[in-house]
């Protein structure tokens, strides 16, 4: 019989707070894209030994958010109008399969946990704005995820982040702020517990594309 050694565990829970660290400031922008990532420089960065790095390094390749740079180490991801555009036509067809599929799966227990969600993204907002991201993704996968498609949801799930990435990299537009994402969540919320397929799809690809035009424009600019 094989047992978990504590250190084991301990490396694990070390790559894992690494990734998440890392992951959070690739996304915020706060490495920019192309920055190089050095082993030794991460170190010291997250106070922790080369091993967890290189390990959360490598997860962070698999979700597209760091590149290898052949044998010369890791740089996080560059971003592109091109690579932004490719990403929302990816979410808004995925997104559209997996939506339809868990509208089809729509029971009361997936009704709840989507009002919940909806409600706890609202109530973040106004209280705890540093965690509303977090809760923002939490009520666009609780729409998906009565689909029953657990590869489909994986690339749904990283898709987002990837479009996030781009949201704070083009934060702080004027015309962003002329839009009420509220409502559109409404919208979108209240087409869902109709069950009505095509109103809550045309709701949600709508939403996505009005913020895909806006960070086209803020890259353009």
């Amino acid at each position: 019989m094989n047992m978990v050694q504590p250190s084991d565990n301990k490396e694990k829970s070390a790559t894992r707070e690494c990734y998440l660290k890392l992951r959070d400031l690739i996304l915020t922008g706060a490495m920019p894209p192309g920055q190089k990532l050095k082993i030794e420089e991460l170190r010291g960065l997250l106070s922790t030994g080369a091993s967890p790095v290189r390990e959360a390094l490598s997860l962070l390749t698999s979700d597209m958010l760091v590149e290898r740079i052949d044998q010369r180490g890791f740089r996080a991801a560059p971003v592109s109008k091109a690579n932004f555009e490719e990403i929302l036509m990816l979410r808004c067809a995925l997104e559209d399969i997996a939506l339809r599929a868990s509208l089809a799966n729509a029971d009361q227990a997936w009704e709840e946990r989507l009002v919940l969600s909806h409600h706890h993204m609202k109530q973040t907002k106004k209280r705890n704005p540093a965690e509303f991201e977090t809760a923002h993704k939490a009520f666009h996968m609780a729409l998906l995820s009565n689909a029953e498609l657990p590869t489909l949801l994986h690339y749904c799930s990283q898709l987002y982040d990837l479009n996030i990435r781009y949201r704070y990299l083009a934060a702080g537009g004027a015309s962003y702020g002329k839009r009420s994402i509220e409502d559109e969540h409404q919208i979108i919320l209240d087409a869902a517990l109709e069950q009505n397929a095509d109103a809550t799809s045309a709701a949600l690809t709508s939403h996505y594309k009005r913020t895909g035009e806006y960070l086209s424009n803020q890259m353009e600019a």
